[in-house]
């Protein structure tokens, strides 16, 4: 599986952004996805999951009301709506795809993951 995520960028705060990351060579349709971020000096942290039928998602509690995660298993792909962007939220942002078919909040559950895409918050 590879994965291509992009829709990242820089942006002012309070300001939104559309994450999206495209999963080929096999459907991921049966797995459940989700987001990561590392920021910079800090360790890799979970963002947001999806199960793989997109009915439960799991976002970190710091984030909840301001991050969407979603997915479009026609379209093999995950998404990540940011809004009410904060600096505090400058990281790459990792989307992966887990072994397993429910929303995972930990890293070792996933098996595949994506290059990575830059979101920069200014203030």
């Amino acid at each position: 599986v590879q994965l291509q995520a992009y829709g990242g960028g820089s942006v002012q705060a309070g300001g939104s952004l559309r994450l999206s990351c495209a999963a080929s060579g096999r459907t991921v349709s049966n797995y459940g996805m989700g987001w990561f971020r590392q920021a910079p000096g800090k360790e890799r942290e979970f963002v947001a999951a999806i199960n793989w039928s997109g009915t439960n998602t799991v976002i970190v509690d710091s984030l909840k009301g301001r991050f969407t995660i979603s997915r479009d298993n026609a379209k093999n792909t995950v998404y990540l709506q940011m809004d009410s962007l904060e600096p505090e939220d400058t990281a790459v942002y990792y989307c992966a795809v887990s072994g397993y078919s429910y929303a995972s909040k930990r890293g070792e559950t996933y098996a595949f993951w994506g290059q990575g895409t830059h979101v920069t918050v200014s203030s």
